[in-house]
């Protein structure tokens, strides 16, 4: 038995070293950490709270006031004292229903729950992606393409549902943490769109953005170290396509922003009218929210 068992995981290994092609992976942009805002609570990555950067006016946001992380499934109970310690009082999902089936948020007691999703996956798209993708049928262009054309649409599409997470953040009276799956994406777009209302520029915007390839650089690297090393199994697939939706990259959130200009004609009109953020309702939130 111990005999055979050495023969199968020999040839497991001779079949990978075969089947592997030798696979180098592009280094991403990280963002630049001028001050320290990971916030640590265990089995919660890219958890982070926005805070402590100058806007166009030399107006500074305040720590606290909102929080951002990737899902809460596997968060522990250990963690619920954190979350009172950071004084949340409320939890802005924005994950569709079928991610959220999945993997359902470990929710703290007293603190209130919403659900606010953007993007559902009409069809079952995602895992029918992945099948495309382990069939090698997905490269790592097309890949490239669908973040760009996902970015695209994440906040014109159903700009009603993006005003009220923004409205449900802004006029919180407590602590705020929204997030999605891997807090990069539609977090990354929100948090920016709450930036840009906060007259923040585009410098700072992007350079907060880029912090989740820092934040999530370890659990992005040991995932594709696994997936080089698994190839065998998958041999058609492109691991480049694995890095594409793993990193974020500046020329996504450029182009939601450039498709928000294209539709509605400038970021001003957009937050006006498809937010229905007034000029003295935004100043109203800049002295809220900054010093």
């Amino acid at each position: 038995m111990k005999n055979q068992i050495k023969i199968i995981s020999l040839f497991i290994l001779l079949l990978c070293i075969s089947s592997c092609k030798t696979q180098s992976f592009s280094i991403p942009e990280y963002g630049i950490i001028t001050t320290e805002n990971k916030v640590l609570i265990k089995k919660a990555t890219n958890f982070r709270t926005v805070g402590n950067i100058k806007n166009s006016d030399g107006r500074i946001l305040k720590e606290g006031k909102f929080y951002r992380s990737a899902h809460l499934h596997k968060l522990k109970k250990k963690s619920f004292e954190a979350f009172e310690n950071l004084g949340i009082k409320e939890i802005i999902e924005l994950r569709n229903s079928k991610e959220i089936s999945q993997k359902p948020d470990v929710i703290p007691q007293n603190v209130d729950y919403k659900n606010y999703s953007a993007f559902e996956d009409e069809g079952d798209q995602l895992n029918h992606a992945k099948k495309l993708v382990l069939k090698g049928k997905v490269k790592g262009s097309d890949a490239d393409q669908r973040m760009l054309d996902f970015y695209k649409t994440y906040a014109t599409e159903n700009p009603e549902i993006i005003k009220k997470i923004i409205h449900q953040i802004l006029d919180a009276e407590n602590p705020v943490l929204y997030h999605c799956t891997a807090g990069k994406d539609r977090t990354g777009i929100i948090t920016a769109l709450i930036l840009t209302i906060l007259k923040f520029d585009k410098a700072t915007i992007e350079n907060d953005y880029l912090l989740s390839n820092n934040y999530r650089e370890k659990l992005v690297q040991k995932r594709l170290h696994l997936a080089h090393n698994l190839h065998f199994i998958y041999p058609k697939m492109d691991l480049n396509v694995i890095e594409k939706l793993s990193w974020v990259e500046k020329n996504y959130l450029d182009a939601a922003f450039l498709e928000i200009n294209k539709k509605y004609g400038s970021m001003d009109v957009y937050i006006h009218e498809k937010l229905e953020i007034s000029e003295n309702k935004r100043n109203e939130y800049i002295l809220k929210f900054t010093y």
